[in-house]
């Protein structure tokens, strides 16, 4: 994290993690807040994304959700916390590590990640994607990249959005219609409900 901060490139998370060990007491707590102070310095200068490749609970999730970008791999990924072991003994509740914290309930439900994939190979081809669209080093100019135009006509385009501000229509296919053929990067960001 400090020679991704010292050079301006990328920083690029690999996480599998259960968390602070227990014996370890203060000082692995420590070192999630050092971990965390990074994050919040990187925040807003260079990118951070997150992979999440395995299960990760305590404080190896707050760092990943601090993050900019979070990749989850399903059925063998999860952020939670404290497990369903801890939550079962202290609301005797009954929760599959899935419905804690697996990839569809942080795509769908919380809002804590924003793609994904279905298998560690998957999830690095995520990633290297992702970097594709980000310069090298945050003090880069972006290079102008060549393109061709889309079979779309302006008259598509403008038909797919409604006279009325208030009859819907799907932004993707706006999007679609503007970007290169199979550029446009589609991620997932819920806005998570409270409850009171």
């Amino acid at each position: 994290m400090d020679m991704a901060m010292k050079t301006g490139a990328p920083m690029v998370g690999l996480n599998d993690s259960g968390g602070a060990r227990i014996q370890e007491g203060v000082r692995s707590l420590g070192g999630y807040a050092d971990i965390f102070y990074r994050n919040v310095q990187a925040s807003g200068v260079i990118p951070q994304i997150s992979a999440i490749m395995g299960p990760c609970a305590g404080g190896a999730v707050y760092s990943p959700a601090m993050t900019d970008f979070t990749i989850m791999v399903e059925n063998t990924s999860y952020m939670f916390v404290t497990g369903p072991n801890v939550v079962k003994t202290v609301t005797n509740e009954e929760v599959s590590a899935e419905e804690l914290g697996g990839a569809s309930t942080h795509s769908t439900k919380s809002g804590v990640t924003h793609l994904t994939a279905l298998n560690d190979v998957d999830c690095i081809r995520q990633v290297k994607k992702m970097l594709s669209y980000m310069p090298q080093n945050c003090e880069d100019v972006l290079p102008k990249l060549p393109f061709e135009l889309g079979d779309e006509t302006r008259e598509q385009l403008e038909s797919i959005v409604p006279e009325s501000a208030n009859q819907p229509y799907d932004m993707r296919l706006v999007i679609e219609g503007i970007c290169d053929t199979e550029s446009f990067l589609k991620y997932i960001r819920i806005t998570p409900t409270i409850l009171w």
